[in-house]
């Protein structure tokens, strides 16, 4: 980022974190969508407080006086003068790294949005550096806090549909036309691989385990951009299950995460299902939480029943930023870390080249 055209100083200029000190001092760097969802969360959080915003567009220094927050254009600058505890970094996909390099260099912690960076190189750079000057680095796969996510982890996980063994996946949406006017969209990184099946990918690895190879397809053919709206991919966890993922952008379904769990207040929600897991004495469909087994006889012939598990409704974005906050605080252990995140990142750049190049991709092999 360039010079701060809006520079402020931090107002309290009380340093690092200290346990027992008060509430954590987090900045926010981008102003976006996704980093002034951050920042509401944090004005509304009582574990934390909102010490600076980032960001070079004139837009910012206006939402960052009416916060009642310096605002700056350059981070380091930021960096610098208020000596933030944390950070959350909501910069474009290619500023994570630098960015993060930069936080890791003054002993800040993080919480980056995904993807954690553009390449699988660059991501372990960034991790390897926050390990050696031992600051945390947390990644927002905010699903993972969902708790119809964690439920159905540990029903999983726990044998609650015996051994995993197939499992179907759904992100078919249909975004809005507005969408595209941002040109980076309609481009090579830009469509919904990664933008959203990443997503998808993270929520198997945390619900099944481990993915170990990737097949896919992709198009383009309804919009025709240079990047796919469409793809589907089969993958084999390290356990021996397999997954098939479909995603498209450009159909007119309920059948998604976004459309079916209620987590993003402006994409409607339907009472419809995304997931199905599949094991050898049960199945398990999401978000419902509907689990499907034999009570006695089993066999197609044989009745099944169905129970329907039940969890406590939290926002996934809240919970996430509560746990940065007592990590930081060193009270819990992260749920992402970097080096987690950079798994899932490695997961979805594989359904890329299996796309390309229409060969089998093994991950991290």
């Amino acid at each position: 980022m360039k010079s701060s055209v809006c520079e402020g100083a931090d107002p309290k200029g009380t340093g690092h974190y200290k346990t027992g000190t008060g509430p954590v001092r987090i900045a926010v760097i981008g102003a976006g969508l996704i980093g002034l969802t951050h920042l509401k969360i944090i004005r509304r959080e009582l574990l934390c407080e909102i010490v600076a915003l980032v960001d070079p567009m004139p837009a910012a220094a206006t939402v960052a006086a009416e916060q009642g927050i310096p605002c700056f254009s350059d981070h380091v600058r930021m960096l610098e003068a208020v000596k933030p505890d944390g950070v959350v970094i909501a910069t474009p996909n290619a500023l994570h790294v630098p960015v993060g390099l930069a936080c890791a260099e003054r002993g800040v912690h993080m919480l980056v949005e995904k993807p954690i960076a553009d390449t699988v190189e660059a991501a372990q750079t960034l991790v390897e550096a926050a390990e050696r000057a031992g600051v945390e680095l947390l990644v927002g796969h905010h699903r993972r806090y969902n708790p119809i996510i964690r439920k159905a982890r540990d029903i999983i996980q726990s044998g609650g549909i015996g051994r995993l063994t197939a499992v179907t996946g759904q992100c078919l949406m249909q975004k809005p036309e507005n969408y595209f006017d941002m040109a980076w969209r309609r481009q090579a990184g830009g469509g919904p691989v990664l933008i959203n099946m990443i997503h998808d990918i993270d929520n198997l690895r945390f619900v099944c385990g481990e993915i170990a190879t990737v097949q896919a397809v992709s198009s383009n053919a309804v919009r025709g951009f240079a990047v796919e709206d469409t793809a589907a991919a089969i993958i084999g966890f390290a356990n021996g299950a397999l997954a098939t993922l479909t995603i498209s952008d450009a159909v007119a379904t309920p059948w998604s995460w976004d459309t079916t769990a209620g987590e993003v207040p402006y994409i409607r929600s339907y009472r419809e299902i995304c997931y199905f897991f599949a094991g050898t004495e049960g199945g398990l469909s999401l978000p419902k939480l509907q689990l499907w087994s034999y009570k006695g006889e089993k066999g197609w012939g044989a009745q099944l029943s169905m129970d329907q598990h039940q969890v406590d409704a939290a926002d996934p974005q809240t919970m996430q930023m509560r746990h940065f906050c007592r990590v930081i605080r060193g009270e819990e252990k992260p749920v992402i870390t970097g080096a987690d995140a950079t798994r899932t990142l490695a997961a979805t750049l594989a359904v890329k080249e299996a796309a390309e190049t229409g060969c089998s991709v093994n991950v991290f092999g």
